[in-house]
């Protein structure tokens, strides 16, 4: 039941994006990001958390330093975001739980801008106080690509990634076959790219995947999981984000942090 009904989305979201090609005008053209994030909102998310669009700040950030702008942002409703105007908001790095870049038709290029933007998200730092936890925490915010359109085949993608890997000289650790240390281990930019009605392909560190520990054991060297697909790819972006909201977290923000360029000098203090 669930399969097809995510499936029906899917498919539906293919028929809206056909949509804009009538249109010669460039302001239409973000019918398909619009779409997704409309059919996306409505009771497919736990109520615990929210999505928006924007930028991701830290502790650390100024105003006015170049960052990311995020297609969507889901984020912890128990955190404050801050307003720039126009529907784009600031996400405090600790309320954010993943980032949706969301393409008409996935290209190379995109892929970088979307590996460029994982790696910036990734590296700002969080300041939280921790208690306790119990269910699946990701090791980091979780960065995705969801595409109406890309190339034939998922490999091409997979050999991209290692393309431009090479050329910023990042190299990936091989995973370890514990998968109490293999879910802790977060991927170096993107999680995963779904194509719609096409394939997927992930970074295979998490708790929900086609991957069993056999497979691993045969195959000690791999890291991603790569299939051609014409059906189920929604439903496999639905349960990681499913498994990366459903759980209990006994954390607070830092806020102290976010006082390091506020000082006064001239406080009283009295008995």
């Amino acid at each position: 039941m669930l399969k097809s009904h995510i499936d029906q989305i899917e498919n539906v979201l293919i028929e809206i994006s056909k949509i804009p090609a009538n249109s010669g005008h460039p302001l239409h053209k973000g019918t398909p990001r619009e779409a997704f994030i409309r059919e996306f909102r409505q009771n497919h998310l736990p109520t615990t958390v929210s999505i928006g669009s924007g930028e991701i700040i830290s502790a650390d950030s100024k105003p006015g330093e170049p960052r990311n702008q995020y297609d969507i942002v889901i984020y912890k409703n128990n955190y404050p975001k801050l307003d720039f105007g126009g529907g784009i908001s600031g996400f405090l790095i600790e309320s954010v739980i993943a980032t949706i870049e969301v393409k008409s038709n996935f290209t190379k290029k995109d892929l970088e801008q979307a590996i460029n933007a994982s790696i910036n998200c990734k590296k700002l730092p969080k300041n939280i106080i921790n208690v306790f936890s119990t269910g699946y925490i990701p090791p980091s915010v979780l960065n995705f690509v969801i595409a109406y359109d890309g190339p034939k085949n998922m490999m091409t993608i997979y050999d991209w990634i290692h393309e431009i890997y090479s050329q910023k000289g990042i190299t990936d650790e091989n995973l370890s076959l514990d998968p109490n240390v293999r879910t802790k281990t977060p991927s170096l930019s993107v999680d995963g790219i779904f194509v719609l009605k096409k394939g997927f392909l992930y970074f295979d560190n998490g708790p929900v995947g086609f991957v069993t520990d056999k497979n691993r054991s045969d195959n000690p060297d791999c890291k991603w999981v790569i299939a051609d697909i014409s059906s189920g790819n929604l439903l496999l972006f639905f349960l990681f984000i499913q498994t990366a909201t459903a759980n209990i977290q006994g954390q607070w923000l830092n806020s102290v942090a976010y006082l390091k360029s506020f000082g006064v000098t001239n406080a009283l203090f009295r008995p």
